[in-house]
């Protein structure tokens, strides 16, 4: 088919590279306006963008797409005969949606209609999910509201990271639309509604990724920690400064742990407490309905780094509360 692709991140990247390789012509890519990044502040290409010009693909780059006439005249010149949209982060207008004679095809990181939204690897960790998945679908003017075509599950490991999730269900994601693609143009692709029992996957704010010792479980810190690693990073604060979290872990033997680790009347320490902090041991915390191991940790204005070389550098007092 004749296709106008539209995305920006290495996830989108992934679905244009697999309808690429699948001999589908790339009439044009959408992406994001160039934006700085780094310490240098230089004006960066998306991931998209990047394909796109080693493959001499055409691209636009608009700031909006709303109400964007010039814009919208120049897709409708290119008469696809659909448009992929991946992780573009704008929401297309009527006049968009209308262009192509097999619609706009979206493929979303949640098993529909759960986690509708910017962020719904993020979130299905973070809520502590077993599973989610990709979604192919119709759009139409809602967001992530469109007829469902072909979904594929996957289990969340529990270690697993928003990072590792990510790269999994890009290439799911891919090969997800590659096969979306072939049913359209055999005609055969199916249409469901979704379900009226929906729930929201909102862009992160920094506001939750700070750990609140007193309402947060072991677990549900645990998942927070994970939910936010490689993006921001959950937080608490030792001695009014901000340390991160970006690997941790729930002590499951506790009498071994205890045995092993000499950590003794764990009822009567407070939650949020350093129980240990010694570089050959490791980092130990109480939280509630559990203990929490550090693995992996990043001081304030520092880098990340395992808690062993952490703790040899930097002094962390045992019996001290976190979060304040």
């Amino acid at each position: 088919m004749n296709i106008v692709f539209m995305g920006t991140p290495d996830f989108a990247e992934e679905s244009l590279k697999a309808i690429y390789q699948a001999g589908h012509k790339i009439l044009a890519v959408v992406t994001n306006p160039d934006k700085p990044k780094g310490r240098g502040m230089k004006n960066a290409s998306s991931p998209v963008k990047i394909f796109a010009e080693e493959k001499n693909i055409p691209i636009f780059q608009p700031q909006k797409v709303r109400n964007n006439t010039e814009f919208i005249e120049e897709i409708k010149k290119l008469k696809p005969d659909a448009i992929c949209v991946v992780a573009y982060g704008k929401i297309l207008p009527k006049e968009i949606l209308e262009i192509p004679k097999n619609g706009c095809i979206n493929v979303h990181a949640s098993l529909l209609p759960k986690y509708r939204g910017a962020a719904p690897i993020q979130w299905a960790i973070i809520n502590g999910e077993k599973q989610t998945g990709i979604t192919t679908m119709y759009m139409d003017e809602g967001m992530d509201t469109g007829d469902m075509i072909l979904t594929k599950k996957v289990q969340i490991g529990e270690d697993e990271t928003t990072g590792e999730l990510w790269d999994r269900l890009k290439i799911i994601g891919g090969n997800l639309l590659v096969e979306t693609l072939e049913k359209i143009q055999k005609k055969v692709a199916p249409r469901t509604k979704q379900g009226k029992d929906y729930t929201l996957a909102p862009m992160l704010d920094k506001k939750i990724a700070q750990i609140n010792w007193q309402k947060q479980n072991a677990k549900q810190i645990k998942d927070l920690v994970r939910g936010l690693n490689p993006i921001i990073g959950a937080y608490t604060f030792y001695e009014n400064k901000k340390i991160k979290f970006w690997k941790v872990d729930i002590v499951t033997n506790l009498q071994e742990e205890k045995e092993k680790e000499k950590l003794e009347n764990i009822d009567k320490k407070e939650i949020g407490e350093i129980l240990i902090a010694k570089p050959k041991v490791g980092l130990y915390i109480k939280a509630k309905e559990g203990i929490l191991k550090v693995l992996e940790i990043q001081g304030e204005n520092s880098k990340r780094m395992n808690i062993k070389d952490y703790l040899l550098g930097n002094k962390i007092e045992e019996g001290k509360i976190l979060g304040n």
